[in-house]
């Protein structure tokens, strides 16, 4: 196990998922996604910890997260990377996630109300890009928001299942896409639907 790996392991295991949830809490310690409301979902805790570190962060990448949720996901992301950007289309999760982040004291997360199909080419292009919806195809805007040498994790697929790809762009902006799993999650509403 890399000492990064180690590192964000470390850190996900002290993490209480029920401080991201309003209802279920008696069910936070459960290893299965949850639902938070508006037909959205919680994770998997093992789900999340896999997607985070294939990932790869490192302490100056630059974060885009599509789906901020509950902020579970969008909290581990931060405490690894130098900023994260996050894109929620869900406004009662947006405010959520926001005052809940704030309160545990992050300072380096954007928030951005929006559909995150198209992401956010303002602050492109990022390091990291970390997709918690599934989409039909991997969304254009998303390649070409991904720097060279970038990385990507996404669920693709058909509503039943995906696979959860790690898609990456080399230094000459040449992709490449590895399949890590097969999954299960909510839809990536709007374009890519």
């Amino acid at each position: 196990m890399n000492s990064r790996r180690k590192e964000i392991t470390a850190y996900f295991e002290e993490m209480d998922r029920s401080f991201f949830m309003d209802t279920h809490k008696e069910f936070a310690g459960l290893d299965q996604a949850l639902p938070i409301g508006y037909e959205q979902t919680i994770s998997q805790p093992s789900l999340v910890l896999e997607m985070t570190v294939a990932l790869d962060l490192q302490p100056e990448s630059k974060v885009l997260e599509i789906g901020t949720g509950s902020g579970f996901q969008t909290a581990l992301l931060a405490e690894f990377s130098q900023t994260v950007y996050t894109v929620e289309r869900i406004e009662d999760l947006h405010v959520r996630a926001k005052e809940r982040l704030a309160e545990a004291g992050f300072a380096n997360i954007y928030f951005k109300l929006a559909d995150g199909s198209f992401g956010w080419s303002e602050h492109a292009p990022y390091d990291r890009i970390m997709v918690t919806a599934a989409a039909s195809k991997v969304p254009e805007e998303l390649i070409e928001q991904l720097s060279n040498g970038g990385k990507m994790v996404i669920p693709v697929g058909s509503p039943m299942v995906q696979e959860l790809r790690l898609i990456a762009k080399d230094a000459d902006g040449k992709l490449t896409s590895k399949v890590l799993n097969k999954v299960v999650f909510v839809r990536l509403k709007g374009k890519y639907e």
